[in-house]
This record gives C-alpha cells, structure tokens and sequence, in this order.
C-alpha cells in the first residue's frame, strides 16, 4: 500500500506529516485490497482534505473540511474507514 500526502498552499512540517502517516496505519487492515492511498490536504482558510484511495477493481474518493489540522485527519480517517470497511466488505461478498 502505497501513501502520498501532499500539501496545497501551505508547507506541511515534519510533525504533521508523522501525524497523518501516523493516523492512516488505522486502514493497514485493508492493505491487501489497497493498492494506493492519494490524498491532497489544502489551505484556504480552513483545511480541506481530499483523498482517493484505489483498490484493486475500484475507486473510492472522501473528503472532509476543518480548520485544526490534527481535527481534520482524525475527521478524514473516521469517513476514510467507513468507506474501506464498506468497500472490503463489499469485494468479499463478491468471492
């Protein structure tokens, strides 16, 4: 499973990209099903977090808006999850 974080309009320091690497060990469950994990974090006034995440045989794409950084990941990997157990649960029923 691959992850790439990117920052748009602001420099993201070394704290908060251990932060959010940190909290997307939390779908590490899934890494069989998880081929890579995109996710641009921009500032503009607030933070909006926009992530795709590819598995194999499927797209899923979640996004979330905050204005404390460390809030915003915790309130993208709550959505991110729901939407990996969703789509795990879904490729299972599928074999």
């Amino acid at each position: 499973m691959n992850i790439n974080i990117q920052a748009v309009k602001f420099t993201m320091d070394e704290e908060q990209k251990a932060y959010a690497l940190k909290k997307f060990e939390r779908i590490q469950y899934a890494k069989d099903l998880i081929t890579d994990v995109l996710c641009n974090i921009k500032l503009d006034k607030k933070f909006i977090y926009e992530c795709t995440v590819n598995f194999k045989g499927g797209t899923a794409h979640v996004s979330t808006e905050d204005y404390d950084f460390n809030a915003g990941v915790n309130k993208l990997m709550d959505v991110l999850d729901q939407k990996v157990k969703k789509e795990k649960d879904k490729i299972q029923t599928k074999k």
